[in-house]
């Protein structure tokens, strides 16, 4: 049996901005604001500890500061997705068309320049009927846009985002246009991936109470990478009010379950709900009393907590990727997913260490006994960890003995 998992970039978070804001530079600009906002309302490894109640060691919390920082400064956004559908609204035809040419423009000098995220894209409107005409209108006219301006490349990892999907025809018709678009543009075939978004009802299961996901992912035929789950849109749908929507509602639950179930298995991408709720001040100007800015430090601090424990919860869940909304939330993203590796690091190493010396049998670490089901966890951790970037290779063998192609093929 081989792993699911591969050596292979995975992003943590995807972030969506309007199309009628992006600029070449906006993921550079996203993480100077991010550093500024850490600078601010958590100048040191103790401060942002308290904030998000991190526990452990001194040596533990100063590391997760300090490659969360480094991280902002460095590469603040993995995944970009420039948003024609919730995040941009409904406009006159000729206002779209223009935003699909200037944000196409906008990502070919990003491209150029090396700006660039490693992962990157646009989120169309729904191919349900009212809005199908107007999704691949923009669709045809932001990539033929892009490929002109990039004398006929793409940026790797480029990708196109189907919102609501409710049935495979949707996402066939997609497909076939991709296709088409392809070889209009000279591009190889499967240049283009998807990603679905599974934000009704009828994408868990069909009219006749069948699973609805299979046939969905067969539609895209090899194309989709991930699908991303939509838990404000899902729950609408079910009726549920908003003061009781959530990402940790019984409903979600279920739904991102019979997406792991399903989705997982196929090596698709899971991607998890956002938290709403953003780290903005209360109070804004310049000559703010000490009772306003403390409002502003408190306010701030709870949504970066309740963004940390929802990344966490998610990560736990087995969704390692999931949304991010504004700069400000991308400080909490990082520190969780570097506190989810880093925090489990020594005993998840232990027990790889000994199961591999065991020569793949039966281990006893401590008082916990790892067999092959329980030590392809092991395993899978710390792929993910490397996939993510939270983990590198040399600190893995040096503490297990392992290095990076015996991890991938143990299992």
């Amino acid at each position: 049996m081989t792993s699911s998992l591969k050596l292979e970039r995975s992003p943590v978070h995807v972030v969506y901005g309007g199309a009628h804001r992006y600029k070449h530079d906006t993921p550079q600009k996203l993480g100077s604001i991010a550093v500024a906002n850490l600078r601010s309302y958590a100048s040191d490894a103790p401060d942002l500890s308290r904030t998000l109640g991190i526990s452990g060691s001194s040596e533990l919390i100063e590391t997760v500061y300090e490659r969360t920082r480094l991280k902002l400064q460095s590469e603040p956004v993995e995944d970009f997705r420039i948003d024609f559908e919730d995040g941009y609204g409904v406009r006159p035809d000729r206002e779209e068309d223009e935003h699909a040419q200037t944000a196409a423009h906008e990502l070919a000098r990003s491209f150029r320049d090396g700006l660039c995220t490693p992962f990157t894209g646009l989120r169309v409107k729904s191919f349900a009927a009212a809005t199908r005409a107007r999704a691949e209108r923009t669709l045809s006219i932001f990539i033929s846009t892009l490929i002109e301006s990039t004398g006929g490349k793409l940026p790797e990892q480029f990708c196109v985002t189907l919102p609501k999907v409710s049935s495979p025809a949707e996402v066939a018709d997609l497909v076939d246009q991709i296709s088409k678009i392809e070889a209009e543009n000279n591009l190889d075939p499967n240049t283009i991936s998807i990603e679905i978004m599974i934000e009704t009802p009828s994408a868990i299961f069909d009219a006749n109470g069948n699973a609805a996901l299979p046939a969905i992912i067969a539609a895209a035929q090899g194309r989709c990478r991930s699908a991303h789950f939509g838990a404000y849109d899902y729950t609408a749908a079910l009726g549920i009010s908003a003061r009781h929507q959530g990402l940790r509602h019984s409903s979600c639950e279920f739904a991102r379950n019979v997406m792991l179930a399903t989705l997982s298995p196929l090596g698709v991408r899971l991607v998890d709900s956002i938290t709403p709720e953003i780290p903005t001040p209360a109070h804004r100007g310049i000559d703010l009393t000490e009772e306003q800015k403390q409002d502003n430090l408190k306010s701030i601090q709870r949504s970066w907590k309740l963004h940390f424990d929802n990344v966490l919860y998610s990560m736990s869940n087995g969704f390692y990727q999931s949304w991010d909304l504004h700069p400000s939330q991308l400080i909490p993203r990082f520190a969780a997913v570097n506190y989810f590796y880093l925090d489990g690091f020594r005993e998840q190493a232990e027990r790889l260490k000994n199961y591999a010396q065991s020569a793949a049998q039966a281990a006893l670490t401590g008082s916990v006994f790892d067999d092959a089901a329980s030590a392809r966890g092991v395993v899978n951790f710390f792929l993910r960890g490397l996939n993510c970037g939270a983990l590198d290779a040399t600190e893995i063998q040096a503490a297990t003995g392992v290095d990076s192609h015996q991890l991938a093929s143990m299992f």
